[in-house]
């Protein structure tokens, strides 16, 4: 059969399975092919073909290679009963009960995915997907391909051995050396004639791999001269030398030693996932618990970057000293401060400043996220990790070059890692409730999933998603939770639905949200402290975000637990006062939200440092140090500590340095003073925790929806396609654009309409400049709309085309 029977089978086919095939595989409409047979163009790629291929599970792929060991490139269909008596040979014992289904059910999902065509009485596989797959089952290529490029006397004497004396004159020798192997019985009694290691190396190629290496495998050598057990092999045709140092095992001979079998113990259906039991309730509890400490180790990185933020690498990334200094902030394991900063960042809450030389800042969007409720905040997070594409476990391991992986580093991208997140996921929530499936169980069922996808690195990827789902919450104590559950997008677009009632949708009930099902069980946060006389602050819970917030900037903290311990010191409340605070307001907030007296010693701190806080000015000169009280400067001119400052007397209260400002201010704390920066109008300049923020990335926003594409969309691209092949069957020729004026309307206007004409499959009439300038009129039949450009079948020029929406000039009934 050729592409030309292919086509046809396409073309007969029901628009609902088009549809069909178009979801399985969407990359056959992107773009829009212009008719039927440029849609088999494009299935049947090898590239196409092979990324079929890799969506398939093991015992689907096994059905194809069945069919691959089974037919011949251009022979006779192969009928489903004999499909089945194949497949059933290979099935492992204890699971035929399960076949007919299974069969059955792989055959329909082939044939939707167009990899599989035809009646079941001549099945036959999709062109091109012969191309794409190497060694089928793990055996080898045919005896006539193995033997193919053997000398004609080398061949005419393996056939002798192999027949017993007779040769194959007036027949082409490596056709008739394949057929005698495929013989039954020939391939056995040729194993008899060989000793137990020639048999011992056979069997350890007929699982696969096929192929071994062997030096000098092109040796001369026959039944009488053979000597080693690999000798024998090859003087009976039992291998085959494919290079200088390569042989391998003829797909007859391997068909041979496994008995008949295509597969060694196929499995039906996917291996069931085992693990310990727990009780769904404590599992849901505990994860609400990971969920609460991860957006407020998210919070607190926001709120320590707005104050002190790290450098930006040249090569991209965070320092390893930042690194260190952000592990005790969070006070977390490495792994766990890597995950929060990469979240932080691929939710858009942190980014760099500047390309190189910048500093890692809190963004715009931090100061919208900061106000939301804790169960939105989580779901921002979540939604982010599941949907990036950048693996935090990598972080602090080496790349090829050996070059350090830094968290934030550009090269800790790949591009597989959302999908295999969303995988393992979708099989740990497949698990049940109250079932924490064990890593390896789950590693099988995904190598079940998809076996053309398996590797050490795959694996990898799977084990930092489960042990990363755990700290973010999807996941608690192994377990799938109700809310980690709901934010898992549909494995498939649902289908279509006739528009309800008004009626029927008020009775209807909106889905609980991942954010609704986590509120509840979250930790009520308190919004008062105990003050002690140790100048500490113990937080009996989870602090209130604005109490949380104040209390981080004006203490430190000391320990973490299942109390918060805060210390106030010279430091922290230096730090609140530069932020816009006086004493007044900090002794204010401290009994507003103390369940205990103000102690007498935090009192004396708060008061001492706000009376020594301000009394010396810093501006620019390259910058200048002012204070009404003289003899403070005169401490300062005579310290030698500030010798590095180069400070110079302008006036009794006024000392100029060359330093910068930040850098006379800094240096001044060291030395025990407590000035303030003032702007060049003498205002003080007021250190506020949110001043500091960048603009968030554009790339920074994840999408996280259904897989697979829009059925509106599918629709439309499935009738263009019809229209086009239409037009290219009956080589019709273009339809004349409707007289009159071209048609203008607003730009939302004229998106709203082609919007409503993709969903109804309607024609419209639009005005359209082309490159350049002129208006012209056209009659499409749009399919989609996307990134810009409209993909429609064009009725005055016979040809699917893309046109660039900014220049519709606007849209009308064809009518």
């Amino acid at each position: 059969m050729t592409n030309t029977d292919f086509t046809e089978w396409l073309r007969g086919l029901a628009d609902d399975r088009l549809r069909a095939l178009v979801t399985t595989r969407p990359e056959l409409i992107t773009p829009v092919p212009a008719h039927l047979e440029g849609l088999v163009i494009r299935a049947t790629s090898p590239s196409a073909a092979g990324r079929a291929l890799d969506r398939l599970d093991r015992f689907a792929l096994a059905v194809v290679e069945t069919f691959l060991v089974l037919t011949e490139q251009d022979g006779a269909g192969l009928p489903y009963k004999d499909l089945r008596k194949a497949v059933a040979r290979s099935v492992r014992s204890g699971e035929a009960g399960r076949l007919d289904g299974a069969l059955r059910e792989a055959v329909d999902h082939l044939r939707t995915m167009a990899l599989l065509y035809g009646p079941d009485t001549a099945l036959r596989l999709a062109p091109g997907v012969r191309e794409v797959s190497e060694a089928p089952a793990g055996l080898g290529p045919p005896a006539i391909e193995a033997f193919r490029h053997h000398p004609p006397e080398r061949l005419q004497e393996l056939i002798r051995a192999v027949h017993r004396g007779k040769d194959g004159q007036g027949e082409v020798a490596a056709e008739r050396l394949a057929g005698l192997l495929a013989e039954g019985g020939v391939v056995g009694r040729l194993l008899d004639d060989v000793g137990p290691q020639a048999r011992a190396a056979l069997d350890e190629l007929a699982w696969g791999p096929p192929a071994g290496r062997l030096p000098n495998a092109r040796r001369e050598v026959s039944v009488a001269t053979a000597q080693s057990p690999i000798e024998q092999l090859l003087a009976r045709g039992l291998l085959a030398a494919t290079g200088e140092d390569s042989v391998v095992l003829p797909r007859e001979v391997g068909l041979a030693l496994r008995g008949g079998r295509i597969h060694r113990d196929l499995r039906p259906e996917a291996p069931a996932l085992d693990g310990a039991g727990r009780e769904q309730g404590l599992a849901d509890r505990t994860a609400a618990g990971q969920a609460f400490s991860f957006v407020r180790m998210a919070e607190e990185l926001c709120e320590r970057w707005s104050v002190d933020p790290p450098g930006t690498l040249r090569a991209g990334g965070l320092s390893v000293r930042d690194m260190k200094k952000t592990v005790q902030l969070l006070d977390a394991p490495e792994w766990i401060t890597a995950l929060v900063v990469e979240v932080a960042h691929a939710a858009g809450l942190v980014a760099s400043s500047a390309p190189a030389d910048g500093e890692w800042l809190p963004t715009t969007a931090y100061d919208g996220w900061r106000v939301k409720a804790t169960e939105d905040r989580w779901e921002a997070l979540a939604a982010a990790w599941l949907a990036g594409d950048r693996v935090p476990g990598l972080a602090g391991e080496r790349d090829d070059r050996d070059r350090l992986l830094n968290v934030l580093h550009p090269e800790l991208r790949r591009p597989a890692a959302a999908e295999v997140r969303l995988r393992t996921l979708r099989v740990v929530a497949s698990a049940g409730q109250g079932l924490a499936p064990s890593a390896g169980s789950v590693r099988e069922r995904l190598a079940f999933e998809q076996p053309r996808r398996r590797g050490t690195y795959r694996d990898q990827l799977v084990d930092f998603t489960l042990r990363e789902a755990e700290q973010l919450g999807f996941t608690g104590l192994g377990v799938m939770s109700v809310f980690g559950r709901e934010l898992l997008p549909a494995s498939s677009p649902e289908p279509a639905k006739p528009p309800r009632s008004p009626s029927s949708r008020s009775r209807a009930v909106a889905p609980a949200t991942p954010a609704q099902l986590l509120a509840p069980l979250l930790p009520e946060p308190v919004d008062h402290v105990v003050l002690q006389a140790d100048l500490t602050a113990v937080a009996p819970g989870p602090l209130t975000s604005e109490l949380g917030r104040w209390l981080t900037l004006a203490a430190d903290v000391e320990s973490k637990g299942g109390a918060t311990v805060y210390r106030f010191g010279e430091g922290s409340i230096r730090r609140a006062l530069d932020a816009g605070s006086s004493a007044d307001d900090l002794i204010t907030m401290l009994e507003k939200h103390s369940t205990t007296p103000l102690p007498q010693p935090l009192r004396y701190l708060v008061t001492d440092v706000a009376r020594r806080h301000g009394r010396i000015r810093v501006g620019t000169a390259s910058a200048y140090v002012r204070c009404d009280d003289p003899s403070v400067l005169d401490e300062v001119m005579a310290d030698k500590r500030a010798v590095a400052l180069r400070l110079r007397r302008l006036a009794p209260t006024v000392v100029a340095s060359r330093s910068t400002r930040a850098a006379v201010v800094d240096s001044l704390r060291a030395i025990g003073y407590s000035p303030v920066a003032e702007s060049s109008d003498g205002d003080v300049l007021v250190t506020r925790s949110d001043a500091r923020r960048t603009e968030r990335p554009s790339s920074a926003r994840p999408s996280l929806g259904p897989a697979g594409p829009d059925p509106d969309l599918v629709a439309a691209a499935i009738r263009a396609v019809r229209a086009g092949d239409e037009a290219h069957q009956a080589r019709r020729k273009p339809v004349a654009a409707p007289d009159g004026q071209v048609p203008r309307s607003p730009s939302t206007s004229t998106v709203l309409a082609l919007q409503e004409a993709i969903r109804q499959g309607a024609r419209v009439w639009i005005g359209y400049l082309d490159s350049q300038g002129h208006a012209t009129s056209r009659i499409l039949e749009p399919a989609r709309m996307e990134g810009g450009y409209l993909t429609a079948y064009d009725e005055t020029r016979a040809a699917v085309h893309r046109f660039a929406l900014h220049r519709i000039t606007g849209v009308a009934d064809v009518g």
